[in-house]
């Protein structure tokens, strides 16, 4: 089971210096997170804090691999992820997020950056992920070809086309 209480940084106890926390993210993190686009990963997220006068700068890299489902087979691949992000916070009357600027109760101090950083993971995969060419499941691909063969063997056959879609034909030429 993973604590989420490690990733509540107590920005008012933090020191003049900068400060450097890391954490080490594994499955047990996305449980207890329990979002719907990851279950499954094995990440390091360095996190440096910066305080300036008025705000707070948090610099996050990322850097591991997380599960997902291939798009073109739908078994499972690992796909690696690495990035960097920004994020300013400062203290003030009312928790509110607007752009990359949180600010943080100034009564609680507390800023929670799990959801931040499971966030941050989410945006750093790629829209499209496939394995590698040859890796795919065998038996997903062959029945894929054949479903792409059958439908390039209809237009060429001179079958009846579906009136509704015949005039999107006219768009081809």
């Amino acid at each position: 089971m993973c604590s989420l209480e490690q990733f509540r940084i107590d920005l008012k106890s933090l020191a003049d210096e900068d400060t450097a926390l890391s954490y080490d993210l594994d499955d047990a993190f996305f449980a207890e997170l329990d979002g719907s686009e990851l279950r499954h990963g094995s990440l390091h997220v360095s996190v440096s804090i910066r305080k300036a006068t008025g705000f707070f700068e948090l610099l996050f890299h990322t850097e591991g691999t997380v599960t997902v489902a291939c798009d073109r087979c739908l078994d499972d691949m690992e796909q690696p992820i690495e990035a960097d992000n920004r994020l300013t916070v400062k203290l003030g009357a009312a928790y509110s997020e607007e752009d990359d600027v949180i600010t943080v109760s100034e009564d609680e101090g507390i800023l929670d950056v799990s959801w931040l950083i499971y966030e941050f993971i989410v945006l750093a995969i790629p829209v499209k992920h496939v394995h590698a060419p040859g890796k795919c499941n065998p038996a997903m691909s062959k029945v894929l070809e054949e479903l792409s063969a059958d439908r390039s063997s209809d237009e060429a056959s001179g079958q009846s086309i579906d009136p509704r879609w015949s005039a999107l034909l006219k768009l081809k030429n």
